[in-house]
């Protein structure tokens, strides 16, 4: 067997293969073995009818086909144990170039990992990522220990508030008639909470026990359920119970047998503690990111559309497991968001692109600058995970299989290229940018004296506006 390699167009290998007929004859003959259990002909037992026989009743080239594909399977793989070069990111396309009894000569087009123009990786300037714990972070996670501490006890002699736990039955209907997923029984209402539709929350506030009420409210144009978006709707309201939430005070006694810390300045400087490691990892990951992605954006590389593909199908698989976790099929996913599996696909696209990239564009710094990992730097990293579990590293290792060993030196690899990265590039605070000089034109004097005595409005707060997906009933979410 002969065989050359040669660079094809975008991101291939040409490999072509020739045998000649003494190899080609010896592959007939395998195909032959493994196939002819499959022939019966008359006069001979099945499986043990002669090769030339089965040629000459279906024809020379009744082998040829699996003589093909068992003599590209052998010689293929041996050539790429020798090629070490080549890398497959796919299956080849294989044709056949010429085909006779002196031989065989196939043309395998290879699809390749992609060639790399690596753009600048050392001396780049990123800014330095912070972030500081305000103590309305620290307040934040101490509201939330109360919260999960707040008891509920029922009131009577009053009307409902905000703030309070009602239990209530509803019915809606619109014009008259009622509609899918619009009644409920004790169902548990926070008021003020925003769990059902604008307008409803309001209304009920101020209700007593034993009262019912009708409620007109409005669905919003973009709620969940089509046959629902923008009518007009009346929930007649049956109000049960009120239950008035009863939060604890923040005491050295409930801090000692809640989150078991002797006093509130120990618990709070323990909150403390555990936000700024969080953040200083948050903001480690964040210049991380940024870091590559200037070196990405920085970079140039064809990539191979099988490569995208492939992204997308991990994608794909990526979401149908996070939906099943939350109890959905990805069709009806699909389904509920009026998509179609192509046109979800396309909407993966440039993600996918950009993290083929992105991974493509770390590969090559790896490989570049030989960063690999040692049998001492995995054993480090097991003895880490060894010692967490109370184990020791021998131990340990006895239960760790090959994919989870590959894990770790692909983790000690990458950790060892951040590393790299932040030791060969400047990553210092930005300066603050001087506030620009305001410049103003004379006024007259009853100007002047107008505008003293006008009252700045406040700067308003652009907020990022939150979606929620809404079922079809009268709450937000069930």
């Amino acid at each position: 067997m002969k065989y050359v390699v040669e660079k094809g167009e975008k991101s291939t290998v040409k490999i072509t293969i020739t045998l000649n007929a003494k190899e080609w004859d010896e592959a007939q003959v395998v195909a032959y073995n493994k196939t002819k259990h499959k022939y019966q002909i008359q006069g001979f037992r099945k499986g043990h009818v002669p090769k030339a026989v089965i040629e000459q009743f279906y024809g020379k080239g009744v082998f040829f086909e699996d003589a093909i594909n068992e003599a590209f399977s052998k010689h293929y793989f041996d050539i790429l144990d020798k090629e070490t070069e080549i890398e497959p990111i796919d299956r080849p396309d294989v044709s056949i170039d010429k085909i006779d009894e002196k031989g065989l000569k196939l043309v395998a087009e290879v699809p390749v990992k992609p060639e790399v123009t690596i753009g600048a990786y050392k001396g780049i300037k990123i800014d330095k990522v912070e972030y500081n714990v305000s103590d309305d972070d620290i307040q934040t996670e101490i509201n939330r220990l109360l919260e999960q501490n707040t008891t509920e006890i029922n009131v009577d002699g009053r009307p409902a508030k905000d703030g309070d736990v009602t239990i209530i039955d509803y019915s809606g209907s619109i014009d008259g008639v009622k509609f899918a997923g619009g009644t409920a029984e004790k169902q548990s209402l926070t008021l003020g909470s925003g769990m059902f539709i604008p307008g409803f929350e309001d209304q009920v506030i101020g209700m007593n026990i034993g009262e019912t009420k009708d409620i007109n409210v409005k669905f919003p144009e973009n709620y969940g359920a089509e046959d629902l978006k923008g009518k007009d709707a009346v929930f007649t309201v049956t109000l049960h119970e009120i239950k008035e939430k009863q939060t604890p005070a923040l005491t050295d006694e409930f801090v000692k047998e809640k989150a078991n810390f002797d006093t509130v300045d120990a618990y709070k400087a323990s909150i403390k503690e555990r936000l700024e490691k969080a953040n200083a990892q948050r903001a480690e990951r964040e210049v991380e990111d940024n870091l590559i992605k200037a070196i990405t954006d920085a970079s140039e590389v064809e990539i191979p559309n099988s490569l995208i593909e492939r992204e997308i199908d991990n994608m794909v698989q990526q979401t149908s497991y996070r939906l099943m976790y939350q109890g959905l099929k990805f069709e009806d996913y699909l389904k509920y968001t009026g998509q179609t599996l192509e046109a979800y696909r396309e909407g993966c696209k440039d993600s996918a692109k950009e993290h083929v990239k992105t991974q493509l564009v770390i590969d090559k710094i790896i490989t570049d600058e030989k960063i690999e990992a040692t049998a001492e730097d995995i054993d480090a990293k097991l003895l880490e995970q060894a010692t967490s579990i109370g184990k020791s590293l021998e131990e340990y290792k006895k239960s760790v299989n090959d994919k989870q060993l590959s894990y770790v030196e692909n983790n000690v690899i990458i950790d060892k290229l951040f590393k790299f990265l932040k030791e060969n590039n400047e990553i210092a605070v930005a300066p603050k940018k001087a506030p620009a000089k305001k410049t103003t034109a004379k006024k007259t004097t009853k100007k002047v004296e107008e505008d003293s005595e006008e009252k700045k409005e406040p700067a308003k707060k652009t907020t990022a506006k939150k979606t929620t997906t809404k079922k079809a009933t009268a709450k937000k979410a069930d």
